[in-house]
């Protein structure tokens, strides 16, 4: 398996913050801001988008490991942007830069890393558990 995978592609995301989207909500907090589940789903999929394109119909990938800081918190209604970056390809592991800003600055960072699965046989060996 070769996929035309190569560190340095990226790719940004950009969502409005919603009540759906806030620790209140995820029942990660009790205020209404940008929770901190909301912004690692966010740059995950981020991620995912950055080499999807790559990688064919039968195949994907999978979050495995997220490292990452939340430090400033962003209200409902503000627009929140996410940029991956992919640093490394080892194989099947993939390594990537992620980080989270609103309309006043960087709120969030961190490495994420997914592998890439073929998804039949991911699904077929799950449905074995």
């Amino acid at each position: 398996m070769e996929f035309n995978l190569k560190p340095g592609l990226t790719y940004t995301e950009t969502q409005k913050v919603r009540f759906e989207d806030t620790a209140a909500k995820y029942g990660s907090g009790l205020v209404e801001v940008f929770a901190t589940p909301a912004m690692i789903a966010l740059m995950e999929h981020a991620s995912l988008e950055t080499v999807l394109p790559f990688l064919g119909e039968e195949h994907n990938t999978v979050g495995f490991e997220v490292n990452i800081r939340h430090f400033k918190p962003t209200p409902v209604g503000m627009e929140v942007k996410c940029t991956a970056t992919l640093e490394e390809v080892d194989g099947k592991k993939l390594t990537f830069h992620v980080a989270a800003y609103d309309e006043e600055g960087k709120i969030g960072e961190g490495t994420h890393i997914r592998y890439i699965i073929n998804s039949k046989q991911f699904m077929n060996n799950l449905n074995k558990k």
